[in-house]
């Protein structure tokens, strides 16, 4: 079954060779995204240009019907020859060739025009000499999709991005590419050379719905990119109409002021023409996206914050009428997509220090089937416990972590949880220690009274969640659930249980500053369907980290370490747990903790460094909320910041209990392993998790056709005989209609037989265990 979109087919190679992949609508050059049905311009695509782009992104597109593949530039440098005279085409690529260097990668869309790609030494803005344009910074082009003009695929004649790495292209910097530019530009012919900024545009580059209005801060800062230098009359009223367009008469000082910039402006005798002009104007065909079009071709970046479309602005100001069907629309189930790989755990964020790495090390020597992922959430959870009510972020959170960690049977998983409990007992840390069952929530909260800062370790914790969580769970267990929930937000203030009326046989629970860790860890099956009761919808599982292991029967190690933990990691968990010296909790907590007692925890400070890069970690969120609107996965976005400067904290406290600081570094190892575990929840929960009983069996199906590989009718029969005859069928054919399995006969002995294939990408596997 051939794929028809290139976004599936290539995306997730490109990304994988280091490229900032970005979705280009069908039929144009424009990025775009898919919602309701239907294509729109994405108006936010310039992020891209700043940062790799993610797995669950290319998840999400690669679903997006005929979605083409562009290039955000910034860490690519594109260098666009518009020029259809054949020999001056390859004279100019020559040029680039000689003061840039040779790169292997060329794409033509409509020959002999041509482009030719570079990696950028450092960012620089683009620059347009039409018909030369040096893209960089805030622009992207189009690398795979059907070329609107020809209506066939552009073409990479000699190597292509899928072959060649980003860091194998040849590194330009702005002084080259800006000397090539000049250059370039002395060789064109004059009929060539283009310098009015309207000559450039085509008569038609709009198939999206007509807006003309925009907003009075994206028009002066587009604006600043399109100075007037005594332009014909013809632009300067062309310019004026748009702003007339976009803004109305708010936009009449912005039009003076731009007037004025001309060296004509005053010499016709008549000092008013720019008012006198401005009342005459009646614009058609022309509005903000005149401008904004143009100033981007100079090479303006519009700032993310900025809201570009007026009208959009305007509703944005008020509540959308039929914002509750929107919601209902967008948290509809998406297409099943084609077979994907499990999510690799990235190599650097096990790249840690300090008495995370200790536990790391300690927990992996000791194993005989190695989890380095699982032992990392485990080390986090015990330092979470450990640090509890001694440190807290600037912004007041604190080291309460709940994590998951999830292989199967027999792969190894609970080795880090036993490594846990003896270095605790080996520190005389043992009180820090939960029950290994939460029976009650009363049980939970009496274990905080005695302790208020635990680490609950919960073997099958799949088994536990489906009990809390049932329909008619027993309120007993019940309460567990909604306890753990108030106790992960109370960690900075204290928590006041519930009121009974004998207060003697039930007094009132108070806990100050609780801090609750917990570590579960679940084979797969019973913990994803014990999400199928709305625990995604509701947030709750989004206060949790999922480590989900990539391997679940790694080699064996057939001469285990000692489980003894060793002097180095007891000696930093003691440091963790005496604190930062000198500094004054409110009470004597190196020795033991009162669950009243009155708690100054240490302010952890953060460099100037990763405080921006924690800037950077709280936009990134907002704007993956913005684009989530409507669905479960807000939930897990909204906590993503928080867990970033929750784990980066830890990361501090870990390498120097003593004096703590948050470094950029930091901040980078906790977004990113934040990161990961969102999108593998994301992912497996849109292939594990039903909303109703026939999406399950759909799915349940789909997933046995995908494990067996190819198969035949009877085979799956075999494998299904949870279906009636009917239902298997049904579900079949539907599978086979969505193309999401391919059913192919062959002659057999006395009928033909059936063999069933799930779709897989059309591309060879991209990653080995181990290796990127």
């Amino acid at each position: 079954m051939t794929s028809t979109s290139f976004m599936a087919d290539y995306g997730e190679r490109l990304v994988d060779n280091g490229y900032p992949v970005i979705p280009i609508m069908p039929g144009s050059k424009v990025p775009g995204r898919f919602g309701g049905g239907e294509w729109s311009p994405y108006p936010d695509w310039t992020r891209h240009c700043d940062r790799p782009t993610k797995p669950f992104e290319i998840d999400i597109w690669r679903r997006w019907p005929g979605c083409g593949v562009g290039i955000a530039t910034g860490a690519v440098v594109g260098i666009d020859l518009d020029i259809l005279d054949g020999a001056l085409a390859i004279q100019l690529g020559e040029l680039a060739t000689t003061l840039l260097g040779d790169t292997p990668c060329l794409r033509i869309g409509r020959a002999p025009k041509r482009l030719l790609v570079y990696r950028a030494a450092g960012p620089f803005a683009g620059r347009k000499r039409h018909p030369l344009e040096l893209l960089a910074r805030g622009q992207q082009f189009v690398a795979y999709a059907v070329h609107p003009d020809t209506g066939q695929p552009y073409d990479w004649p000699e190597e292509s991005l899928l072959d060649v790495p980003l860091a194998k292209l040849p590194a330009v910097d702005e002084a080259a590419c800006l000397a090539f530019l000049e250059a370039a530009w002395r060789v064109l012919p004059d009929e060539v050379r283009v310098t009015s900024i309207l000559a450039s545009a085509p008569s038609s580059t709009w198939r999206g719905p007509s807006d003309p209005k925009g907003t009075r801060e994206a028009l002066a800062a587009s604006l600043a990119y399109l100075p007037n230098d005594d332009l014909p009359g013809n632009e300067w009223i062309t310019v004026g109409a748009a702003i007339k367009a976009a803004l109305g008469e708010e936009g009449r000082d912005l039009w003076l002021e731009w007037s004025r910039q001309s060296r004509k402006s005053g010499q016709s005798g008549r000092t008013d023409t720019p008012e006198r002009r401005w009342a005459s104007l009646r614009p058609h065909s022309v509005g903000a996206g005149s401008i904004y079009w143009l100033a981007e071709q100079r090479g303006w970046v519009p700032d993310p914050m900025l809201t570009l479309n007026g009208t959009v602005a305007e509703q944005a100001a008020r509540p959308h009428p039929a914002a509750g069907l929107l919601a209902k629309a967008a948290a509809a189930p998406l297409p099943a997509p084609p077979q994907p790989r499990p999510y690799r755990v990235p190599p650097e964020v096990l790249e840690v220090d300090g008495a995370l790495r200790l536990f790391l090390d300690y927990a992996i020597r000791s194993a005989v089937s190695p989890q380095p992922f699982l032992a990392l959430g485990a080390a986090i959870c015990l330092v979470g416990a450990v640090a509890g009510r001694r440190y807290r972020t600037p912004t007041d959170l604190r080291s309460n972590v709940y994590a998951i960690g999830i292989a199967d049977s027999g792969g190894g998983k609970d080795h880090a949880r036993r490594c846990v409990k003896r270095a605790l007992y080996a520190t005389g840390l043992d009180r820090y220690l939960g029950g290994e069952d939460l029976a009650s929530s009363a049980g939970l909260l009496t274990s905080l009274q005695r302790h208020p800062a635990r680490l609950f370790q919960v073997d099958e914790f799949g088994q536990f969640l489906k009990l809390v969580l049932a329909p008619r769970a027993p309120a007993h267990k019940a309460a567990i659930w909604a306890e753990l929930t108030k106790l992960y937000t109370s960690a900075a203030e204290p928590y006041i249980g519930a009121e009974y009326a004998d207060q003697k046989a039930r007094p009132r629970v108070t806990i100050e500053q609780p801090c609750a860790c917990l570590w579960g860890v679940t084979v797969p099956g019973p913990f994803w369907s014990a999400l199928e009761g709305g625990a995604l919808a509701d947030g709750s599982m989004a206060r949790f980290l999922v480590f989900l292991t990539e391997e679940d029967y790694p080699e064996r190690n057939e001469a285990p370490a000692a489980m003894d933990p060793p002097p180095d990691l007891v000696a930093a968990l003691q440091g963790i747990a005496r604190g930062v010296p000198g500094h004054s909790h409110g009470g004597n907590l190196a020795d033991a903790m009162e669950s009243s007692a009155p708690i100054h925890a240490y302010t952890v400070p953060l460099t100037a460094e990763a405080e921006a890069a924690m800037v950077r970690v709280r936009r990134e969120a907002t704007e993956l909320l913005r684009a989530h609107r409507g669905t479960y996965a807000t939930a897990l976005f909204g906590r993503y910041a928080e867990n970033a400067a929750k784990l980066a904290m830890l990361a501090a406290v870990s390498r120097d209990p003593a004096r703590p600081v948050t470094e950029a570094r930091d901040v980078t190892w906790a977004s990113r392993l934040v990161e990961h575990c969102i999108a593998t929840l994301l992912r497996e929960a849109e292939r594990r998790v039903s909303d109703n009983d026939t999406e399950a069996k759909h799915k349940r199906l789909l997933e046995i056709i995908r494990d067996g590989g190819r198969q035949s009718r009877s085979d799956v029969t075999r494998r299904s005989q949870f279906l009636s005859r009917r239902e298997r069928e049904e579900i079949l054919a539907s599978l086979v209609e969505a193309g999401l399995v391919v059913a192919e006969q062959e002659p057999g002995t006395t009928k033909p037989t059936t063999f069933y294939t799930a779709v897989t990408p059309s591309r060879p596997p991209l990653f080995t265990r181990g290796t990127r």
